[in-house]
């Protein structure tokens, strides 16, 4: 039988319990309005129907050096399956050794931003896809040239052919486009703990994430980190309070201002998604930050005019660690191989 004295102590623990389930519950609520979790299969591109010959097809130029001019560049070069979707450089080394303006950012959820490049260049991953092809500084071919260099692989032929049935002419610039775009929509990371989260699991997070997340949130970081990416759904000057100095901030690269010509524009970026960020640096579009606390730290004071405390650092940083999501498992292509006809690598 329950002394009096013991009830009460009963009665205390259950209102304590309550006080402390209540703030969670709310903060769930608050996260819920602002971010979604990621779906668990690819979404659908418009005007471009997925099949498993296309997504096959995509996969294989994905990993073939063939399509750049010295025949050792592929899209996985920079966007590494397996390395959280980038290269690990600040910048990337392109056609003859030259290096990328900007980081290259992670390909893994990329179908979720609303334009590609960090200048928002190209407004989605089909468009994105044929870049890197004919730049220069990268893979440095030319569209005509990538049409001529599949056909002189005869393998390629049956793959287009499955892929484009119907098509006089299946291996063409623009079906090569489609098919690495539609592959690159696949890799996409869900079952975060913070996906978890947002569906309802309170025990996805630790103590420490959730005071990272409502953090996150209420310094404002959410303000341009929101969405299924957590980022990647708008552009936003980098330095609305204080500019990071030029080894972040290089004064030559001025963002979007590049493709708009509007002065406005100037330093502007698309907002990177932070989808897997503890495992893409180096951090920021130079490149310049490997550590992703300092990151943060610059970010408080850049965009949001706020000196984040050594203590809020670690807790935005432990929730960052939280969104994390199961990486994209690829077996390697067997790709068809070149013949006596087939066009030779130009150095």
């Amino acid at each position: 039988m329950l002394r009096r004295s013991d009830s009460i102590w009963l009665v205390m623990v259950g209102c304590l319990a309550s006080f402390a389930a209540w703030p969670q519950s709310a903060l769930m609520k608050q996260a819920q309005g602002v971010f979604k979790p990621l779906p668990d299969s690819a979404p659908a591109l418009p005007g471009n129907s997925a099949t498993p010959a296309k997504v096959e097809l995509g996969k294989m130029l994905y990993f073939d050096p063939r399509l750049s001019e010295s025949h050792s560049i592929s899209c996985n070069s920079c966007h590494m399956i397996g390395m959280g979707g980038v290269d690990l450089q600040e910048t990337s080394l392109g056609h003859r050794w030259q290096h990328g303006g900007r980081n290259a950012p992670t390909v893994y959820n990329a179908v979720f931003d609303v334009a590609q490049f960090w200048d928002g260049r190209a407004k989605d991953l089909e468009q994105q896809a044929g870049g890197p092809l004919i730049n220069p500084v990268e893979m440095d071919t030319t569209e005509a040239h990538v049409v001529e260099q599949l056909k002189g692989i005869p393998g390629y032929a049956a793959f287009f052919a499955r892929a484009f049935p119907g098509n006089h002419d299946a291996i063409t610039f623009e079906n090569v486009r489609k098919s690495i775009a539609l592959f690159e929509a696949t890799l996409i990371t869900p079952d975060a703990p913070f996906d978890r989260y947002l569906k309802g699991d309170e025990n996805a997070l630790d103590a420490q994430q959730k005071a990272g997340l409502a953090l996150f949130i209420n310094k404002g970081c959410a303000g341009c980190h929101n969405g299924v990416n957590v980022g990647g759904g708008m552009y936003a000057p980098f330095g609305v309070i204080e500019r990071p100095g030029a080894d972040v901030l290089p004064p030559g690269d001025k963002g979007r201002f590049a493709v708009t010509k509007t002065a406005s524009d100037e330093y502007v970026f698309r907002v990177p998604s932070l989808r897997n960020v503890v495992l893409t640096p180096p951090y920021f579009h130079s490149g310049k930050v490997w550590d992703l606390r300092q990151a943060v730290g610059i970010m408080g004071s850049s965009q949001l005019g706020a000196q984040l405390s050594d203590d809020e650092v670690t807790s935005i940083t432990r929730f960052l660690a939280a969104l994390s999501g199961n990486q994209p498992v690829v077996a390697l292509p067997i790709l068809p191989p070149s013949t006596a006809a087939t066009p030779r690598p130009r150095p």
